[in-house]
């Protein structure tokens, strides 16, 4: 199986190139990227638990999946096929902002990407799969808030950075 490949970009989103996810990784170089944040009628935020095989962040939580663009595809079929793959479900989404991070691993690796932010609706448990996701649970904003400045080394370097990002753009 040949690697995922990853969508390099400049600073206003437009596609220079294509590169193995692994390598845009080991260089930090600017990739495309996208986090979705499902929502229930309660207002509550799926969270999910990294798979413990993953190659980093293994068992940390995180929003309710991200993933990488796939070239051809919009932002919002592919976020719709990553929730599937990982969370089994579908729902409408909406792109809500983007914006550029960057947060380096221990390992070595970096995360640099231009992230879509998506939101969506759902009221029914995800069928995780046990390759991607260890577990989910639905938490408040505020309760998300609340952990994540008392207990930061248990969610991903990205979702913190992205999760103060859209709780500072619902605000």
């Amino acid at each position: 199986m040949t690697e995922e490949q990853v969508i390099l970009v400049n600073e206003n989103d437009e596609q220079i190139g294509l590169m193995p996810k692994m390598e845009a990784h080991e260089k930090a170089l600017l990739h495309r990227a996208f986090s979705v944040f499902v929502f229930n009628k309660k207002g509550e935020l799926m969270l999910q638990q990294r798979a413990k095989d993953k190659y980093h962040s293994p068992l940390l939580w995180t929003n309710t999946c991200c993933s990488h663009q796939r070239e051809g595809e919009t932002n919002i079929v592919a976020g719709k096929r990553r929730l599937q793959e990982e969370m089994g479900f579908v729902c409408e989404l909406e792109e809500v902002f983007s914006f550029i991070y960057k947060a380096p691993f221990d390992n070595g690796l970096t995360e640099h990407e231009l992230d879509h932010v998506m939101v969506g609706s759902y009221n029914q448990n995800p069928n995780i799969n046990s390759s991607e996701v260890e577990s989910y649970k639905w938490m408040t904003l505020e309760e998300v808030k609340v952990d994540m400045e008392l207990n930061p080394k248990k969610y991903t370097a990205w979702f913190q950075i992205i999760f103060e990002k859209y709780y500072n753009f619902i605000k």
